[in-house]
């Protein structure tokens, strides 16, 4: 009889019951020792990720390799979490020294607050581990089957509107389910957001748990929003109908953990293996998803209270603005594509120190410099423009989010990060007085890691023939939105060559510029507008071509 060959999913399963990487530290540090060469294939592809290691492209993506993953190099990217994107000056430093030193003097910040290096050695690994570890920072538990970096408001406790300063309560989910040896081995990654803030900018509802502060009386508490994510089936978080007193939260995220660990059901697809999939392929309701988890509490929780959701806008929070603290103000500087330099985090992190703040990381690839004298901001702007960081920016500057692409990553399909540089000096060149909130969302293959389903404007990564080769192209989605408007993009069936994406969208704003009705912003005209009529804007006199 023909051995059986295990599916990608029964291997996985099979993988993490033979071995917690959270507990064999030790075997990176004898790979360290022994070079690459000694890396055995199932740490490669699959075990380094529990400690935030991926193994990296080789710069031509999905498409250089088989079974839709690229070859891997001789190199290594790593994540580093950052619970609520909570960042000290020596810990900024000391990440900007270990990428001059380690990663080709690179750092990106991600969507979700986290810290990205890439051109590692094997042997540098361990050093830049226990480098972490000495400042309170680590990559372990930033990737893999885990609970992975929980993100939070970047303003929190300083934020004149929040609800409450929930970074305690962000960090204490953190401490509780991140790295924890209890949740080593879940069916797939498992997100968790806290927001206390009034614009939910660390976008709850894409979050596998999305915890949101509410007011019940004098009572401060949390509603929870569940089965969140995007990736190549996105799906907005259901709320539950649920009151979760402030003091229960970490209890409540645990059994949502639990509950999540225990569906073996999830576990037989790793396409199909999130929370979200219980709503998409099991036939959950919020009801019954209320049950399981009280269940799992083991007592009933009150109603919920009303929320009021955010409107439109950009949350990116750049600019110069005055904290709830008298005196006080915070400057966000925009870092495009979320890509700084070693140096730059490094004189970020001298900055900070100087002007007597800290720094924040954001979901829109910012940085954020707390505890600003007011009478300083201003000059602290200045020295930002210095170093490359621009506290006042176009809409597409401010607006525009990279995934890594195919420079380091082996799923996708088209390169990301220097393209949308190009895209946004295109853009300021021929929209120079575009002065509308715009979110532009380039990601460069179908798992969304740019998050163009929840874009104004979504680039999605494909390949198109031209003269012979197959080159970067891109699908256009429009219309997401988070918040009041919560919704996805929609695809637009319109697809062109990366190098003909700055003419479609000036043909595009231009378009909404001339049509749109008063004051109206580009989601509302988005919806208003068929699939046709914009799709023609698109194309211009260019033929639509169908994907």
């Amino acid at each position: 009889m023909a051995d059986v060959k295990e599916t990608r999913a029964q291997r996985s399963e099979r993988l993490k019951v033979e071995k917690n990487p959270f507990e064999a530290l030790e075997e990176i540090r004898a790979f360290a020792r022994d070079g690459r060469a000694s890396v055995l294939p199932e740490w490669a592809a699959f075990y380094f990720k529990w400690w935030g290691i991926y193994t990296q492209g080789d710069g031509a993506g999905a498409l250089g390799g088989k079974g839709g993953e690229g070859v891997a190099s001789e190199y290594f990217m790593m994540r580093i979490g950052i619970p609520n994107g909570l960042l000290t000056a020596l810990q900024a430093r000391t990440v900007g020294e270990l990428a001059r030193k380690y990663a080709g003097n690179l750092a990106d910040i991600t969507v979700r607050q986290a810290i990205q290096l890439h051109w590692l050695t094997v042997e540098s690994l361990p050093y830049i581990i226990d480098a972490l570890s000495a400042v309170g920072l680590s990559p372990k538990g930033a990737c893999g089957d885990v609970v992975r970096n929980v993100t939070g408001c970047p303003l929190a406790g300083v934020d004149a509107r929040e609800i409450v300063d929930a970074s305690q309560a962000a960090l204490a989910v953190a401490k509780a389910l991140s790295g924890n040896n209890e949740f080593y081995n879940l069916p797939r990654k498992f997100k968790v957001s806290v927001a206390g803030c009034a614009d939910w900018c660390s976008y709850p509802e894409i979050n596998d748990v999305g915890v949101v502060a509410v007011q019940r009386g004098d009572e401060i508490g949390y509603t929870l929003y569940v089965g969140g994510g995007l990736s190549a089936d996105p799906h907005i978080g259901v709320r539950l109908d649920a009151f979760v007193p402030a003091e229960k939260l970490v209890q409540a995220v645990t059994a949502i953990a639990e509950l999540f660990r225990s569906q073996q059901g999830l576990r037989e697809n790793r396409d199909r293996a999130r929370l979200k999939h219980l709503f998409l392929r099991e036939g959950w309701t919020a009801e019954k998803f209320l049950a399981e988890f009280e269940a799992r509490l083991g007592y009933k929780l009150d109603p919920g209270v009303p929320v009021t959701p955010p409107s439109d806008g950009l949350r990116d929070h750049a600019g110069i603005h005055a904290q709830k603290q008298a005196g006080l103000s915070y400057v966000g500087a925009s870092v495009l594509r979320g890509r700084l330099s070693g140096d730059q985090l490094v004189a970020a992190a001298g900055l900070a120190e100087r002007f007597g703040g800290e720094l924040r990381t954001t979901v829109m690839q910012n940085l954020i410099f707390v505890n600003i004298p007011s009478e300083r901001a201003i000059e602290l702007a200045k020295e930002l423009q210095e170093i490359g960081l621009r506290v006042e920016g176009s809409a597409f500057w401010r607006g525009t989010i990279a995934c890594t692409g195919t420079e380091f990553c082996k799923l996708a399909i088209t390169e990301t990060k220097g393209f949308a540089r190009w895209v946004v000096d295109e853009m300021e060149a021929r929209l120079p007085a575009f002065d509308q909130p715009l979110r532009l969302n380039i990601t460069g293959c179908p798992n969304s890691c740019g998050q163009h389903w929840v874009a104004d404007i979504g680039l999605e990564g494909k390949k198109i023939k031209a003269d012979g080769k197959l080159v970067d192209a891109y699908l256009f989605t429009v219309g997401g939105a988070l918040g009041e408007h919560a919704s996805l993009t929609r695809s637009l069936a319109y697809r062109c060559l990366a190098t003909e994406v700055p003419d479609a969208v000036e043909r595009l704003l231009r378009g909404y510029l001339e049509q749109r009705q008063g004051e109206e912003n580009l989601r509302a005209f988005f919806a208003r507008t068929s699939d046709d009529a914009l799709k023609g804007l698109l194309a211009g006199n260019t033929a639509t071509l169908a994907v």
